[in-house]
């Protein structure tokens, strides 16, 4: 069971060195060195003592990661790739405009379960966050209901805003999918629970 108070930190990567308009998810590329640090520097300080921290093993998370344990030694940094973000398959480093309109409208037809350019389904997706929410959860109860901090990409956050407001059953539509999510080098803070 997990502890009433425990707290999600979503916390998403800088700016990623990536050409704007490209369709990236599974594409790993680095962040902004400069904006990693920064990120770091704020988010050790808001951090209480001891929590677990979790990350995407895409390089733009992982420098996050130990940026921020560069800053906090009491820290320690665990890769889970189950927050990583969705692989868009053939969709990935190729400019959003030059996508043709028939393959967007498909996917947006089957929203839940089309695989865009080949990659994830967002039903997958959707399964392998609640897998983690699930270990989180179990972290946090074994922990004395220690925080937990994922340092992790905007589509993992729209997922957990998902999952936390209709659960795991439920599969969602272009015209009711969360559009909210931290900025580059922010977070947000959630109920555990």
């Amino acid at each position: 069971m997990t502890h009433p108070g425990a707290r999600l930190w979503l916390v998403r990567h800088a700016a990623p060195q990536v050409a704007p308009g490209t369709c990236y998810g599974a594409l790993d590329m680095p962040a902004d060195p400069a904006a990693t640090q920064a990120t770091a520097r704020r988010l050790a300080a808001a951090l209480p003592p001891a929590p677990g921290v979790f990350c995407s093993t895409l390089q733009r998370c992982e420098q996050l990661g130990q940026s921020l344990c560069a800053e906090r030694p009491d820290l320690m940094l665990i890769p889970d790739a189950r927050l990583r973000e969705m692989d868009f398959g053939a969709w990935e480093g190729r400019a959003w405009s030059t996508l043709a309109k028939s393959d967007i409208d498909a996917w947006m037809e089957d929203f839940a379960h089309h695989a865009p350019g080949g990659g994830e389904p967002l039903s997958h997706m959707l399964g392998r966050v609640a897998l983690a929410l699930r270990a989180a959860r179990q972290w946090s109860a074994q922990h004395a209901g220690a925080d937990v901090v994922w340092i992790t990409h905007a589509g993992v956050a729209r997922c957990v805003a998902w999952l936390q407001q209709h659960g795991e059953g439920v599969m969602p539509r272009p015209d009711n999918w969360p559009v909210a999510a931290p900025g580059w080098g922010e977070w947000e803070v959630r109920d555990l629970a």
